[in-house]
């Protein structure tokens, strides 16, 4: 799952989701806005997922450069004769 967003959109920063204030709802009412916090978690949820997503496909790299090593080091070992 890939998500597209534009060049200009810049992605949550620690600080962004810490710093985060939202306005009350209306007087009589208690509680946040929550058109605002659901609007936020929606953000936090694409940003998180694109994370997760770079994350996955940096363990898959990892795991194919070590076994094309691993393979290497292996076809040097045996054209050097130390399998013996």
């Amino acid at each position: 799952m890939t998500t597209y967003r534009s060049a200009a959109y810049s992605g949550l920063l620690p600080w962004q989701v810490r710093g985060r204030r939202f306005r009350r709802v209306w007087p009589g009412r208690r509680g946040l806005a929550p058109d605002e916090v659901y609007a936020f978690l929606d953000r936090v949820a694409g940003d998180l997922a694109a994370v997760q997503q770079a994350l996955a496909e940096s363990r898959r790299e990892t795991a194919r450069i070590k076994t094309a090593m691993r393979d290497w080091q292996s076809a040097q070992a045996r054209a050097r004769g130390y399998d013996r």
